[in-house]
C-alpha cells in the first residue's frame, strides 16, 4: 500500500527561487498568489495505474495485523461475544461513514493528510495531530513484523522449537505439539510451549519494568532492521510498482488463512472456542468499556482518522466510484476480522480442552501476544511436515505487516516530502526510517510489550478517538455536510443518502464523544497482564496524548494569526473558518468547472433563517 508522494513528478521540482518566501506562502492562505487555474506547470500527482490497484492497496492497508492480530486478543479481552455487537454497531455508525468521508476528501482535494485541511484552516491540528499518531503506529507496527521474522526464521528447524517444553518450564508446560493422548487431568491450568517460548526465549519479558525496559534483544534488532528495509524498498518505488504488488499483498493471505480455519475446526474442543465467541456476554455489552474497545479496533483495523485513506484517495482519478470501493473494503475487513476470530478460539477451545479446563480466557496470557501463542501452538499440531505451513503462515504475516505498514510509513515520509519539496525522496526516507528504527527499538527489549501497550492507549487510540472527533466536527459542521454532498454531486454526480447525511453530523461524532466520555469517567490506569506501570509513566502518558491533541490550539492560533495582517482578531478568527481560495481539485480544469458549479448551486440554493433551520439546512440541504 506504499505510494509516493507529488514529489515524483517533474512539477514539482521547482528551483529554490520558486519556494515559498514564508510559511504563510506555503500553506497558501488568502495573502498567498491563487493557483492559476489555466497554468499547465500546476501541481500534480502521481495517479494509480488503474482503478483495481487502488482497491487492492486499501485491502492491504485496512486487511492486516489489526484483524489477524489485534482483533483476536481485543475480543478476548472484552468478554468474546460480547465484543462482536458493539464491534458490528460500531462498524456501521463509524467505521463504514468514517472511511467514504476519507475517500472523499482525498480524491476530490487530491491533497495529503495536512492540506486537506485547506477547507477549514484552523482545524490543521487535526492532521498534525494525527501524523503524530501514526509515527507511532509505524513504530510498534515494525515490531510485530520483526516478531513475525523470528519466528520465519526458527520455523526452519527440523523440530519447530516452541512444540516442546524445556526442562527448566517445569511441570506446568504443555507440548504444543501434537499428541494422541488423553487430556491432563486435576484442577490447575497449564500453558503451552508456545507460551513459554514467546515470553521466554522470544521477548525475555520482564515480570515488571520498574527498574527499566532492559537493552534490545539483538536478533530481534537485526530482524527490526530487515523489516524497516522492506518497507522503506516498497515505499522507496512508488505507487506505480506497489500498486501492482498489492495483488499479492491482498490475496496471498487468504489462502493460508483458509487452510488454518480448516484445521483449527478439526481440533478437539474447537467447538467451544467458537461458541464462546460468537455467543454474547449481556452483561459485558453494556460496559462503557467494551464499547471504547470496539471504536479503537474500528480505527485501527480500517485505518480511519490517521491520514492513511485521505493519502491513498487523493491518488485516485477525479472520477473513481469510490462509493463502491468503500463498501467492498470495508465489509472484507469486518469477514476478515470474523474469520480470524474464529480461527483464534478456536484454537483457544483446543487448548481449554488440552488443560482441563471450560475457561476459555485463562489458556493463555491476554494481550498482544495472543497471536504470537495462540498461531505457533495451532502450526505444531499439524503431523505433517509442520514446518512448511508455518513458514507460509508467518510469511503471511509479515506480508499483512507490509501491507499495512507501508502505507502508514507512506503517510508519514508523504507529508515531509510535500513541505521540503527542495530535499531529495530518498534522503527523507532513509532518514525516516532510521528514526522509526531507533524509536521502535524499545519494543524489542524485554519490556517491549509493556511499552506497545503503553504507546498504544496514551500516543495513538486516546489521542486519535479525540481527533476524530474534531475531524467530523470540522468536515460536518465548519465546512458542512451540505457543501460535502455538493462536492460529491459534483465528483460522482450522485446524491448522498440520509444514512451517510446523518452518520456524519449527528450519529457519529455523538457516539464517538459518548465512548469517550464514558472511558474518562471509568477510566483506571493501564495495566499489562495485570501488572501496573511506574507512577511516573502515567503522568508521562497523559503529557504524550497532550501534545498530539495541543496541535488543535497550536495550528488553530497559528492559521488565526496569518489569516490576514491588517484585519481584527475577530476577523482573522471568522476568516480562519473559510476554505482557502483554491480549496478544490487540483487539476486546473476541474478546479475551474467546480467554481462555476458552486456558482450556479448557491444561485439555486433555498435560503432557511433560524438556528434550527440552518441545521436542517446543513444535514438535508
Amino acid at each position: 500500500m506504499a505510494q509516493t508522494s507529488g514529489l515524483d513528478n517533474p512539477a514539482y521540482n521547482k528551483s529554490q527561487s520558486d519556494l515559498p518566501a514564508t510559511q504563510d506562502d506555503f500553506w497558501q492562505n488568502e495573502n498567498a498568489t491563487n493557483v492559476d487555474v489555466e497554468d499547465p506547470n500546476s501541481p500534480k500527482r502521481d495517479n494509480w495505474g488503474n482503478d483495481l490497484e487502488f482497491l487492492m492497496s486499501c485491502i492491504a492497508l485496512s486487511v492486516g495485523l489489526g484483524n489477524v492480530w489485534r482483533f483476536p486478543f481485543i475480543a478476548l479481552q472484552n468478554g468474546g461475544g460480547a465484543f462482536l455487537i458493539p464491534y458490528l454497531i460500531t462498524l456501521v455508525l463509524v467505521g463504514k461513514p468514517v472511511y467514504y468521508l476519507e475517500m472523499i476528501l482525498g480524491q476530490f482535494s487530491s491533497r495529503g493528510s495536512l492540506k486537506v485541511y485547506d477547507y477549514a484552516p484552523i482545524m490543521r491540528g487535526v492532521g498534525f495531530g494525527q501524523y503524530i499518531a501514526i509515527f507511532f503506529v509505524a513504530g510498534y507496527y515494525s515490531s510485530l513484523m520483526a516478531l513475525t521474522l523470528r519466528y520465519l526464521i526458527d520455523s526452519f528447524y527440523s523440530t519447530l522449537p516452541w512444540s516442546y517444553c524445556r526442562e527448566e518450564w517445569g511441570d506446568m508446560c504443555i507440548d504444543s505439539k501434537y499428541k494422541d493422548e488423553t487430556p491432563p487431568t486435576g484442577g490447575e491450568v497449564r500453558k503451552t510451549s508456545a507460551e513459554f517460548y514467546f515470553v521466554n526465549i522470544i521477548l525475555r519479558e520482564k515480570d515488571n519494568i520498574d527498574d527499566g525496559i532492559g537493552v534490545p534483544n539483538w536478533t530481534l534488532a537485526l530482524t527490526l532492521a530487515f523489516a524497516w528495509i522492506c518497507i522503506s524498498g516498497v515505499v522507496f518505488k512508488g505507487i506505480k510498482s506497489s500498486g501492482k504488488a498489492s495483488y499479492f499483498l491482498a490475496i496471498f493471505p487468504y489462502v493460508v488463512m483458509l487452510i488454518l480455519l480448516i484445521r483449527a475446526l478439526t481440533l478437539p474442543g474447537a467447538f467451544d472456542g467458537v461458541l464462546f465467541f460468537l455467543t454474547p456476554q449481556w452483561d459485558m455489552v453494556l460496559d462503557a468499556r467494551v464499547w471504547y474497545a470496539a471504536v479503537t479496533q474500528v480505527f485501527f483495523s480500517l485505518s480511519i482518522c490517521y491520514g492513511c485513506i485521505i493519502m491513498y484517495a487523493s491518488f485516485n482519478r477525479f472520477r473513481h466510484n469510490i462509493r463502491r470501493d468503500c463498501n467492498i473494503v470495508t465489509t472484507l475487513d469486518t469477514c476478515t476480522s470474523m474469520l480470524s476470530g474464529i480461527i483464534i478460539f478456536g484454537i483457544l477451545g483446543n487448548l481449554a480442552h488440552e488443560s482441563n479446563t471450560s475457561d476459555i480466557q485463562s489458556v493463555v496470557k491476554e494481550g498482544p501476544g495472543l497471536a504470537f501463542i495462540s498461531y505457533p501452538d495451532a502450526i505444531s499440531k499439524f503431523q505433517a511436515v509442520p514446518q512448511v505451513f508455518s513458514v507460509l503462515f508467518f510469511l503471511m504475516l509479515f506480508i499483512l505487516g507490509v501491507g499495512t505498514n507501508a502505507g502508514v510509513f507512506s503517510t508519514v515520509i508523504t507529508v515531509i516530502c510535500d513541505r521540503f519539496t527542495t530535499v531529495k525522496r530518498w534522503i527523507i526516507l532513509v532518514v525516516t526510517a532510521s528514526v522509526c528504527y531507533g524509536f521502535g527499538l524499545m519494543y524489542v527489549t524485554p519490556g517491549g510489550q509493556f511499552m506497545l501497550s503503553y504507546i498504544d492507549f496514551y500516543g495513538v487510540t486516546f489521542v486519535a478517538i479525540v481527533l476524530a472527533i474534531f475531524e467530523l466536527i470540522s468536515v460536518a459542521w465548519v465546512y458542512g455536510v451540505k457543501n460535502i454532498c455538493r462536492d460529491i454531486k459534483f465528483m460522482l454526480d450522485v446524491n448522498t443518502s440520509i444514512y451517510y447525511r446523518i452518520c456524519w453530523s449527528i450519529i457519529t461524532p455523538l457516539f464517538i464523544t459518548a465512548v469517550l466520555i464514558y472511558m474518562l469517567v471509568d477510566y483506571e490506569p493501564i495495566q499489562y497482564n495485570g501488572v501496573r506501570y511506574p507512577e511516573g509513566f502515567y503522568a508521562l502518558g497523559w503529557c504524550i496524548s497532550a501534545v498530539g491533541i495541543s496541535q488543535l490550539l497550536i495550528w488553530g492560533f497559528y492559521a488565526t494569526h496569518s489569516a490576514g495582517p491588517d484585519l481584527s482578531f475577530g476577523e482573522r478568527f471568522k476568516k480562519a473558518f473559510k476554505p482557502l481560495p483554491d480549496w478544490g481539485p487540483l487539476d486546473p480544469k476541474h478546479l475551474k468547472e467546480y467554481k462555476k458549479f458552486v456558482s450556479d448551486q448557491e444561485i439555486l440554493a433555498v435560503r432557511r433563517n433560524g438556528f434550527w433551520g440552518k441545521v436542517y439546512d446543513n444535514i438535508f440541504g
